[in-house]
């Protein structure tokens, strides 16, 4: 097999050149560039697919990081992406941070690396927008709208008029102590469906109740003690997505509160986790497959070209299902 040596002869350079170009960590002459090269197809020093990845300045990747591959929320879209992006002839890359900014950083920097065509970003810390801004690939935010970043686009749903519809469908359900459970709060998503909801309530003259929870399940169960806690009169819940929401339901099973009879409940995101409860979960359905297929599909048709900040949103739709009765209606 062909050594760095080899093609650093072929090629007449060093072999110190030979890694920099392979690598991407420094700058080199264009014309060495091309000499090198040349001598990696020519001596198969790398896999041939490799070397054509380098010349075309394409690894037909398309990178996706997430923060929690726990969410089956994060699992569900990176199903859709997935799938769009392999009809297209192209390979996903999944990269899942856990809310760890080191890895986000780590993640980025690898998919620049493995030069991928584009990254496709879920969340992003404080810590990445710096590394973001300079990114030599594109980036694209799905479900999330990343403020301060020159990231080409922002896919999100109307997460405002989420919070707005939740609060007025359990108004027409007849609750009359309504409690918000509203996201984390440094999240864009979490943000918007708060300020529906808080909105809401100052047009129709009516007391925020509020408690604040992560996207977490487990969080979700102590959250709805302190909940039950603070608000014993609660009538209805709005949970800050669909796994919270079943957090909740178990609690209210477990203290023998029947759902919808005495307390009702809506969810956000419409995972399939939310039929499979009993009773099914009502919630407000985001259009994931939508939402996918739009972001593989900028950067397949090559529309990123010269777009900065570029926003598409989506529509959410309320979904009634049995965790919730309107007036009149049967549970």
């Amino acid at each position: 097999m062909a050594s760095i040596k080899d093609v650093a002869a072929l090629a007449g350079v060093s072999p110190a050149t030979v890694s920099r170009v392979m690598n991407g960590t420094a700058k080199v002459d264009p014309e060495k560039k091309a000499r090198v090269l040349r001598a990696i197809e020519e001596t198969g020093f790398v896999p041939n697919e490799i070397a054509r990845t380098l010349f075309r300045k394409s690894a037909k990747m398309i990178g996706l990081i997430v923060p929690s591959i726990q969410n089956p929320y994060f699992i569900e879209l990176a199903a859709q992406v997935e799938a769009q992006a392999t009809a297209n002839g192209f390979r996903p890359f999944l990269c899942n941070t856990g809310y760890d900014p080191e890895k986000e950083k780590a993640a980025i920097q690898m998919l620049v690396s493995m030069n991928a065509d584009a990254i496709i970003i879920t969340s992003c810390s404080e810590q990445v927008r710096e590394l973001i801004n300079h990114c030599p690939v594109p980036v694209v935010a799905l479900d999330a709208m990343l403020y301060g970043t020159d990231v080409e686009a922002c896919i999100f749903c109307d997460y405002y008029w989420g919070g707005r519809i939740a609060m007025e469908h359990l108004l027409a359900c007849g609750c009359k102590n309504i409690v918000c459970i509203k996201g984390p709060q440094y999240r864009y998503s979490a943000r918007s469906r708060y300020q529906g909801y808080r909105d809401f309530c100052l047009e129709q003259g009516l007391a925020e109740q509020v408690v604040e929870c992560d996207y977490d399940f487990n969080r979700g169960l102590a959250m709805t003690e302190e909940l039950l806690e603070r608000f014993p009169e609660v009538d209805g819940i709005i949970a800050c997505n669909d796994i919270v929401a079943i957090s909740t339901y178990k609690v209210l099973h477990r203290r023998g509160i029947p759902v919808p009879e005495k307390i009702q409940l809506v969810g956000f995101d419409d995972i399939s986790f939310a039929t499979l409860l009993s009773p099914e979960l009502t919630t407000i359905s985001q259009p994931i497959r939508e939402m996918a297929e739009k972001a593989v599909d900028l950067i397949v048709n090559n529309e990123l070209t010269g777009m900065t900040g570029g926003k598409f949103v989506f529509p959410v739709t309320l979904v009634a299902r049995q965790t919730t009765k309107l007036k009149g209606e049967h549970p």
